[in-house]
Formats: C-alpha cells, structure tokens, sequence
C-alpha cells in the first residue's frame, strides 16, 4: 500500500459507517487524518476507535457559511474524501418536495459546496462516495438514483476543471453500516442473509472495504474521472 507520509487528509462524514472505515485505512497508511461531521460526540468516539492521532472539527456540509470559513480557515489538503447524505428512499408520488429537496441538499449540494470550497494541492484528490443507485436502479429509490448520478456527473466534470488535481468517485454495494439501524432485527437479518446468498463476494461488506478502494485511488496517481464499483459483485446479479 502507499505511504503517505503524513499528508494531509480531510474525511466529510468521518464520524460513522463508511467515513470512519476510511479514516482507519487512511490512518494506517501514514495519513494525517482530520475527520469532519455534525456531532462532536460522535466524533469523539469515532477519534477513539480509530486510536488516537486524528484531528476533528464539527461542521455541517450543508452549510454554506459553515463550509467557506472551515476551508478558508484550514489551509491546503492534500486529499479530501466526501461521504455524506440522507433521506430520499420511497416512492416520488410518495416525496413531498420538501424531503426531494433535503436529500438532495444533504449529498449533492454538500459535494459541490466542499469542492468548490476546500484548498486541495496539486496533484492530491478529492473523492465522492456515491452508491449502486446511480448506476443501477431499484424499486422506490429514484430519487436515491438521481441524486447518485448526479454527483457522479460532478465528478466527471470536476476531473477536468480540477485537473491535474485527480477527481474520482467510489460506488460501495451493500455495506454494514449505521444505515440498517433503521431496520428491525428481522429485516436486517433476512437482507444480510439474502446478499450473502446472491452476491459474488458471498458476504456483506465492510466500512474499511469501501476506505481501502479509497486510499488506493487516493494513491494511485494515473486514475482521475473513474467510478469505482466497490459493491461484491452486486452490478453482475
């Protein structure tokens, strides 16, 4: 795996799930992790189970104020990774445009906010965490689906405008985070039992799955404008 020598690395949504995977992962590597998000308890603990050594900041991507004067108060990073977003699942007859507009505001716009606004050196990266939905569709998640796409879309973009700084995005599958604490007992095992059963990879994956696919993109110098599929195979079944 690269070093990366203490290089400056931000986390958006460092405090659970797949963010904190990365920042572990990050942090091993030799990365100067810092780890952002809403709660500073949440980001205390999360300080405590990645071991000590990673700096953290409480801040609300969907923000706009909140993000300016983070970024132009924390100087240059040398990669910056975005795992933020909630809400929109069900039926659009069923979305208020309320809930459409929050679930958009809560991934899509707080990407485009974060990457006009953060100091990335040259040569470093910025990577977007989206999801299977922007490439694959599935029942009652449309607006899950645009949302996705569009950061993807972003991301695109952004490898040009941003280049040579790289500008990449990672896909996850079905990953064992925060996310199923909304499910009961039940349904969680019944959905874990049939991705286990159906995926390639024959398991659920994890947060630091998803975070090794980032810091090797992280690392690799010659990969920019690419969504990685980090999913156990679930874009084949």
């Amino acid at each position: 795996m690269t070093s990366f020598n203490g290089d400056r690395v931000l986390v958006v949504g460092g405090s659970s799930g797949i963010g904190l995977g990365t920042a572990k992962v990050a942090k091993d590597a030799g990365a100067h992790v810092t780890i952002v998000g809403r709660s500073a308890e949440r980001l205390a603990e999360a300080a405590k189970q990645i071991g000590g050594g990673v700096e953290q900041a409480v801040l609300d991507a969907t923000d706009d104020v909140a993000v300016e004067k983070f970024f132009a108060d924390s100087g240059t990073w040398d990669h910056v990774v975005l795992t933020v977003g909630k809400g929109g699942r069900g039926l659009i007859q069923d979305l208020d445009m309320q809930t459409a507009l929050t679930a958009m505001d809560a991934k899509f716009w707080a990407y485009f906010r974060v990457a006009r606004a953060a100091k990335i050196r040259e040569g470093g990266s910025l990577t977007f965490v989206t999801g299977s939905l922007g490439q694959k569709a599935a029942p009652s998640a449309s607006m899950l689906c645009a949302t996705n796409a569009a950061v993807e879309g972003l991301m695109r973009g952004l490898a040009l405008d941003f280049a040579p700084t790289r500008v990449n995005a990672v896909s996850p599958g079905p990953i064992d985070t925060p996310l199923w604490d909304q499910f009961d007992d039940e349904r969680r095992k019944a959905h874990r039992a049939h991705v286990e059963a159906t995926l390639p990879a024959r398991r659920f994956g994890q947060p630091e799955d998803v975070g090794e696919a980032i810091v090797m993109l992280m690392g690799n110098k010659f990969t920019t404008g690419v969504v990685l599929q980090v999913d156990g195979g679930s874009m084949l079944v």
